[in-house]
C-alpha cells in the first residue's frame, strides 16, 4: 500500500540540494571480535519484517509523491569500509565525515549501514545513516530497536523516546498568546551569530561522550534542572571556551531546541516542534549558566510553545500556503537562531548487537545554511553521545568543541561542592 508523503517529508526533502545531505547518521563503537559483515546482514536481512518502513523507497509523481514499499537488497545497503591500517581518532573522524557527506540513493530505500574498521584500540564503528524524511530522532531509536539492537527484556516501566521531558505537555497548558510565540520564537534577532555564512560541501565531525547520571544529579540537585537542561549548560559552557579559543566576541546565543511530538502508537516519521532559548555563553559561572537555562526552558514549557508552534504551522499551512512557506524561510534564517541543539532519549539499558556489546553511540545531524554548525545528543544506558557537524570552511577546531564539551560535563558542579567557570 502506497503512504503518501506527510507536509514535513516533503519539506526535508526539498531542504537537500549539492551542498546539504538530509539525512541523519548513528554512530555506533563496536569491540573487537564484533559481529562481521554477513552476520549483520543476515540478522537485519531477518528483522526488516519489524519494519516494514525501511522498506519504502520514494514513488508516485512529484505532485503526489509517495512511499512504496518493496523488496531490499540488504547487500547494498549494510556494506563494509576496510581501512587500510587501523584508524586513529583523527583518521576516523575524517571517514565518518567522507560517509555522511555522501547522498543516500533516493531509488532504493533511504538508509545505509556502513561498518568501518578496524579502529585504534580494537572493534570497528557501524555508521547508520537514515533520510529524515523517512524518520527523525525518535523513529530512528524505534528503527533501532526493531533491527540492530539485540531485544531487551521487557520493562515493567516502559521507556520513551524523543527529547527528555521536553516535548510531554502536562497539567492545565498555558498557552502562549500568538503575539508572544511570534516575537518568542519566530522574529529574527539583530546580532549575527558566529555560523552565520553560506555553507559549502565539506564536512567535519567530531564526537564527545559523558555520563548521563551524574550530569542529572548534579543539574536536579543545583536547579531543579533536567538532563536536556545539563545538556544546554554543558553546550553553552564548551561554546564559551570555543569562543576563547578562537578569541572571539563572548555574547549570548540563541539556539533551537527540537521538541518531540510523538505520542504512544502513531506511525508518523516526522512528528516534532521546537522553541528557542539563549544560551549564556557570556556567563563565567557555570550554575549560574545552568539556571538561565532552566528559567528559560522551564518559561517556555509552562507556556507550551513547542506545541503552539505545531498547531500554528498547522493552520498555516491549510488555510494559507504562502504564509507557511514565508514561515519556514523566516525560521531558516541565520537571525532566527545560531544553532539547532537536539537531544534524543535512546534506551535505557545497555544494548548490544549479536551479543557484542556496544560502547558509545552518537548521531551525527546535518548542517543548514546560515547554521554551519549541528550538534545532536544521543543517551544511551548512562552515557549521553555528542556528536558535532560544521562546515570547517566556517567552523574551524571542532575537536577543540568536542573536547570542550566533554571538559564541561566532567567539571559540572555539584550541589555540594564547587565548580569551574
Amino acid at each position: 500500500m502506497d503512504v503518501p508523503l506527510t507536509a514535513e517529508d516533503r519539506a526535508i526533502l526539498a531542504l537537500e540540494d549539492a551542498h546539504l545531505v538530509g539525512h541523519t547518521a548513528t554512530v555506533v563503537h563496536l569491540p573487537a571480535g564484533a559481529p562481521d559483515l554477513r552476520q549483520l546482514r543476515d540478522a537485519v536481512t531477518r528483522r526488516l519484517p519489524d519494519a516494514p518502513r525501511l522498506t519504502w523507497r520514494l514513488s508516485g509523481t512529484s505532485d503526489e509523491p509517495v512511499w512504496r514499499s518493496g523488496e531490499v537488497d540488504v547487500a547494498a545497503h549494510v556494506r563494509a569500509v576496510d581501512a587500510a591500517a587501523p584508524l586513529d581518532d583523527p583518521g576516523l573522524r575524517t571517514e565518518l565525515a567522507r560517509l555522511f557527506g555522501q547522498h543516500l540513493d533516493r531509488s532504493r530505500p533511504l538508509w545505509r549501514m556502513d561498518v568501518v574498521g578496524p579502529v585504534a584500540g580494537g572493534g570497528a564503528v557501524l555508521v547508520w545513516r537514515v533520510h529524515h524524511a523517512l524518520a527523525d530522532g525518535g523513529t530512528v531509536v524505534r528503527l533501532a530497536e526493531d533491527v540492530l539492537w539485540d531485544p531487551a527484556t521487557p520493562d515493567p516501566g516502559g521507556q520513551g523516546s524523543g527529547s527528555p521531558e521536553a516535548g510531554t505537555p502536562g497539567g492545565d497548558p498555558v498557552r502562549s498568546s500568538l503575539a508572544g510565540v511570534l516575537t518568542g520564537e519566530l522574529l529574527p534577532g539583530l546580532r549575527r551569530s558566529p555560523f552565520d555564512a553560506e555553507v559549502g560541501r565539506g564536512r567535519e565531525v567530531a564526537l564527545a561522550v559523558t555520563s548521563m547520571s551524574a550530569l542529572h544529579e548534579a543539574a536536579r540537585g543545583l536547579a531543579g534542572a533536567t538532563v536536556n537542561d545539563a545538556v544546554l549548560a554543558v553546550v553553552a559552557g564548551a561554546l564559551r571556551r570555543w569562543l576563547e579559543h578562537r578569541h572571539g566576541p563572548v555574547h549570548g546565543l540563541r539556539v533551537k531546541v527540537p521538541v518531540t511530538m510523538h505520542h504512544d502508537g502513531d506511525r508518523a516519521g516526522n512528528r516534532d516542534s521546537w522553541f528557542r532559548v539563549d544560551l549564556p555563553v557570556d556567563e563565567p559561572d557555570p550554575v549560574a549558566r545552568l539556571a538561565a537555562v532552566r528559567r528559560e526552558t522551564a518559561q517556555r514549557k509552562a507556556r507550551h510553545d513547542a506545541q503552539e508552534l505545531d498547531e500554528l504551522a498547522d493552520r498555516m499551512a491549510r488555510f494559507s500556503p504562502r504564509l507557511a512557506a514565508w514561515s519556514q524561510r523566516l525560521q531558516r534564517s541565520g537571525r532566527s537562531f545560531a544553532l539547532n541543539v537536539s537531544n534524543v532519549r535512546g534506551p535505557a539499558r545497555a544494548v548490544t548487537v549479536l551479543g557484542a556489546p556496544v560502547g558509545a553511540v552518537q548521531p551525527l545531524v546535518e548542517v543548514a545554511q546560515h547554521h554551519a554548525l549541528r550538534v545532536a545528543v544521543l543517551s544511551v544506558a548512562d552515557r549521553l553521545g555528542f556528536g558535532l557537524v560544521a562546515d570547517p570552511s566556517v567552523v574551524g577546531d571542532l575537536d577543540v568543541l568536542a573536547a570542550a564539551v566533554e571538559q564541561e560535563a566532567a567539571g559540572f558542579p555539584h550541589a555540594r561542592g564547587g565548580g569551574r567557570g
